[in-house]
């Protein structure tokens, strides 16, 4: 039973799903685990993610393409093209996320699609805007981090600046793009007619600096690029990792308040009536010592222990985890954020839910991943059996 057969909130749908790597597929996740009918369609030997892992399956293959369909095709022939256009016909939403000029190149560009498909959505994410001055710049997370700034505000004073851990630009992309889809899609119920929605992972990044900007043009002369795992933007202390006896834990006070219910949790009632420490900018100047105290309190205690007291005094915290730890926390799967799935070469995979929830549609659990190509010759010949396409045989 495929997702799209299970219901959910984007059943009777139809996506095909261009999209290599990262933002184009999690976008095209987005609408497989919402319900949609999604055609993942790959060039021969897979989309490229698929093969980073050193000549292993990639997981993260598995994890952004559970409950799609995969269809191998090869768009430099004319009969892959033709295919493709077969399927775009039938389509709702096509999604793609090839450097630019790539599609046009090849003839499957948004003027004919549109032109065949009037009702047809197209949503293209790029590294950069069609209209920028960086258009045809290679781009991809770590070269985006750097170009947006974002690089600039990650990392310890004393340092280079370093890139977030996560390809956070990519997902910001994804997300972006299937929220700009969904809009399309509801004006389509009006106009009856689609649209070509575009988005640039520099552009979305931007806004995800919005506190740091700020920060900047209140006191430019000021400003302090990076701040480690303190508070850069706001004058609030305490803000950062404090150690524990299993590792490291994080805790916030981003008001007074914070201050004096952690003052109270830490069992130091003389913090709370010292008058010198009541408000945010008189602490961040004697950081060192509201460190120290907070230290010698987290050091006698476990990770877990400090978590419950936090949320027992209402105090922003929480431990440092492993991902070792995360991709075992049966709190996840209870929630179904977490689904093991299986693969026939790497075994258990914990592949992610869909992060929505909704009043009137049960979310849908993922079907694992198929392999590059396992769904061509039925989504093909049943092109064929329908009439929609002259297709030869299928030869990938």
């Amino acid at each position: 039973m495929t997702a799209a057969a299970a219901g959910g909130p984007l059943t009777g749908l139809k996506v095909v799903d261009l999209g290599q790597v990262y933002l184009g597929p999690y976008c095209g996740l987005m609408f497989a685990l919402m319900g949609a009918e999604v055609i993942k369609v790959e060039p021969p030997g897979g989309d490229s993610i698929r093969g980073i892992a050193g000549g292993r399956e990639n997981p993260a293959a598995m994890m952004l393409n559970s409950s799609k369909q995969s269809v191998v095709l090869d768009l430099q022939s004319e009969e892959g093209r033709s295919a493709l256009l077969a399927l775009a016909d039938t389509a709702d939403v096509l999604i793609e996320n090839s450097r630019p000029g790539t599609m046009e190149k090849l003839g499957i560009g948004w003027e004919t699609l549109s032109a065949r498909n009037p009702r047809l959505v197209m949503g293209s994410g790029k590294g950069y805007a069609a209209d920028s001055v960086y258009r045809d710049a290679p781009a991809m997370d770590f070269p985006i981090q750097a170009l947006t700034g974002l690089m600039s505000v990650t990392g310890f004073p004393d340092g280079s600046p370093v890139k977030c851990g996560a390809a956070i630009t990519d997902f910001l992309g994804g997300v972006h793009l299937f929220g700009g889809i969904m809009a399309a899609l509801h004006a389509r119920g009006t106009t009856g007619r689609g649209d070509f929605v575009q988005i640039a992972m520099q552009d979305v990044t931007h806004h995800a600096l919005a506190s740091n900007i700020s920060s900047f043009l209140l006191a430019p002369d000021g400003f302090a690029d990076r701040a480690g795992n303190s508070q850069a933007v706001l004058k609030v202390a305490p803000y950062d990792l404090f150690p524990a006896r299993d590792g490291q834990v994080a805790i916030m006070c981003l008001n007074d308040r914070h201050w004096q219910q952690l003052s109270r949790a830490m069992g130091r009632a003389d913090l709370v009536e010292d008058l010198e420490l009541a408000e945010g900018p008189a602490r961040c100047a004697r950081r060192a010592e509201v460190d120290g105290w907070v230290s010698e309190w987290t050091t006698q205690h476990s990770r877990a222990e400090i978590f419950a007291a936090l949320s027992d005094a209402s105090v922003p915290g929480a431990p440092v985890r492993t991902l070792a730890e995360v991709v075992s926390d049966d709190d996840m799967r209870t929630r179904g954020m977490i689904h093991d799935l299986p693969h026939p070469d790497l075994g258990t995979v914990p592949v992610p839910g869909l992060p929505m929830k909704f009043a009137r549609h049960n979310r849908v659990p993922p079907i694992p991943a198929p392999a590059a190509g396992a769904d061509t010759a039925r989504v093909l010949g049943a092109l064929r059996q329908a009439g929609l396409s002259t297709l030869s045989e299928d030869k990938n």
